[in-house]
């Protein structure tokens, strides 16, 4: 009996699944700076699987993506006592012997933690560039939800696999259009009546005599 044993074994063992989610997510984040040249993804943000992998694969990338904004949560709280003084400055110096380093130093803390959390992960700098820089943002005000899978009709050739596609929220959304209502064409002169006269419907009376 399989209890307390959670998700699909895909064929693989473990190290297997592990590195084959790995250099799946790699290859999702870095789509996301892909401008369509030879060789890169044609669509930012989107790659083609299993149906079976698909469905893996969101949770194990979705919990990567909630680190990346937590740690941009710490990054902001530590923002405030930072400086701008160029390295090894005089008035860097200051900085670094003064209280506000020591409260930067505890601020900054769980967001390191949190990369190195997320590079274990990934193993891929440049991913975990993209990662925290370009998708945490994206998604600050969103809670939950962040890939979606769509099932692709034609199947893999050669196993008959079940092919989707993976992709974040957000950037390839189809937005419903709203129909227009037809525009009313005014006219300055009013339309000509079809309809006959009073006066040409009704019989002219006749004219009484004058009297000489």
């Amino acid at each position: 009996m399989r209890h307390k044993v959670a998700g699909r074994q895909l064929n693989r063992n473990a190290s297997h699944r592990h590195a084959m989610f790995r250099n799946m997510s790699v290859s999702l984040i870095l789509t996301v700076r892909s401008e369509g040249k030879e060789g890169e993804a044609k669509v930012p943000g989107r790659i083609i699987t299993t149906l079976e992998k698909a469905k893996e694969l969101r949770p194990h990338l979705e919990k990567l993506i909630t680190l990346a904004k937590r740690a941009a949560v710490a990054e902001q709280a530590a923002a405030e006592f930072t400086t701008t003084a160029e390295k090894n400055s005089d008035a860097w110096r200051e900085w670094r012997k003064s209280d506000k380093w020591q409260k930067w130093a505890n601020a900054i803390a769980p967001a390191v933690a949190l990369r190195r959390r997320a590079f274990a992960a990934l193993r891929d700098k440049l991913a975990l560039e993209i990662l925290f820089d370009d998708i945490a943002p994206r998604y600050a005000d969103r809670q939950g939800g962040y890939l979606r899978i769509a099932r692709l009709a034609d199947f893999r050739l050669g196993d008959a696999g079940r092919r989707a596609l993976v992709e974040f929220v957000g950037d390839n959304d189809r937005l419903k259009r709203q129909r227009r209502a037809a525009p009313v064409v005014k006219s300055d002169t009013a339309p000509a009546s079809t309809a006959p006269s009073v006066a040409a419907s009704e019989p002219a009376a006749p004219e009484a005599p004058v009297a000489e």
